[in-house]
């Protein structure tokens, strides 16, 4: 018996409606049928996410022996793609699912559970050998990146007048890349609008190695894979048009740095949650250790409050997401908690008896 789902829009959110009687309707797999099987946990997505996700598994496998969990990276929108027809558990992102996704997802009968774990400063940088430019604003990399910049926009005085005339050599993410998505929305309006003559890749090491070898490039990546190479790199301070901010911990706390502060997510399938023991004991480890995890590789945990809603969130199964299917920028820590807050609120509702 197909298992059925429909997209419905909330106040603030593209929620996916309850999957009625879910375990009736879908036949366990063999697998789970043995004790003995550990039924490999397949996590995959986003590059941003991939070192939070890929620690907390080492970890988990320590204190769990039996676990099999299999970590790989293809981009939030790769990563996007498998999650929503089954073929993984887990999808990191590294911006809220789209409305399409969602819809593939609702078709595809996966009942998806959204979990926000960290903030990410997206970082603009630049070579070490850079000596001219130590700010850029959001104006000048939209000059940069739209469109009609390719083969136009070629040197850096084309960028401000008093930068050299140096060839301009740019690096950043690929098209299955969450942060492509996220950056054009913030420089272009548009997630899916970019130039294309640039070095695109959705492993950002890649970038991290192209920027550090080209003296003319400017590139753009996750604040933990900066961090990790801040001595191979440099980083501008970006002007959202309230004075230039670098990117740093504080300035992503007290919401200084914007539009590039963005939250990062974990999918979860609901039924391969409910289905499989050890997903269920993964996703409740990950959650308890999230915020420190995510402090050591390099971004900003959330605030305690957070992951208790995550956690409350999970083990009630409540489906859906607590943004409109498209990139947001300048959401907030304290706006993302308030999201999560009335989407708590709004399902218990729904679960309460009407009043006559």
């Amino acid at each position: 018996m197909a298992t059925s789902l429909s997209i419905k829009l909330g106040f603030s959110w593209v929620a996916l409606a309850a999957i009625a009687a879910l375990s009736a309707c879908t036949q366990p797999q063999a697998e789970s049928s043995n004790p003995t099987t550990a039924k490999t946990i397949k996590v995959d997505g986003s590059s941003t996410v991939f070192p939070i996700s890929d620690a907390i598994a080492q970890e988990f496998r320590k204190t769990n022996t039996k676990a099999n969990i299999d970590v790989q990276f293809s981009g939030t929108s790769g990563g996007f793609n498998k999650f929503c027809v089954g073929e993984t558990d887990i999808s990191n992102a590294s911006r809220p699912i789209l409305l399409k996704e969602a819809e593939v997802c609702a078709n595809s009968g996966v009942g998806f559970i959204e979990i926000p774990i960290a903030f990410d400063a997206l970082t603009i940088a630049v070579n070490p050998k850079n000596d001219w430019a130590k700010d850029i604003t959001v104006a000048e990399l939209t000059k940069v990146w739209e469109p009609l910049a390719e083969g136009k926009i070629k040197n850096w005085n084309q960028i401000r007048a008093s930068y050299p005339n140096k060839p301009l050599t740019l690096f950043g993410a690929g098209k299955d890349s969450g942060t492509f998505d996220y950056f054009n929305e913030v420089t272009v309006g548009n997630p899916e609008a970019s130039r294309s003559d640039y070095t695109a890749s959705e492993d950002d090491n890649v970038l991290v190695q192209g920027i550090e070898k080209d003296p003319n490039a400017l590139g753009y990546i996750p604040f933990a894979y900066f961090e990790a190479s801040q001595n191979r790199l440099k980083v501008l301070a970006v002007d959202g048009g309230k004075g230039a901010v670098l990117p740093s911990r504080d300035a992503v706390t007290n919401a200084t740095y914007q539009p590039f502060s963005r939250p990062l997510f974990i999918y979860i399938n609901a039924k391969a949650a409910q289905d499989n023991p050890q997903l269920k004991a993964f996703v409740e480890y990950y959650l308890t250790h999230v915020g420190r995890v995510s402090k050591t590789v390099g971004y900003v945990p959330l605030p305690a409050e957070a992951y208790r809603l995550a956690t409350i969130q999970f083990t009630r199964g409540e489906i859906g997401t607590v943004f409109e299917g498209v990139p947001q920028p300048n959401v907030t820590i304290a706006e993302l908690l308030r999201r999560q807050a009335v989407f708590q609120l709004s399902e218990s509702q729904k679960s309460e008896p009407q009043k006559k």
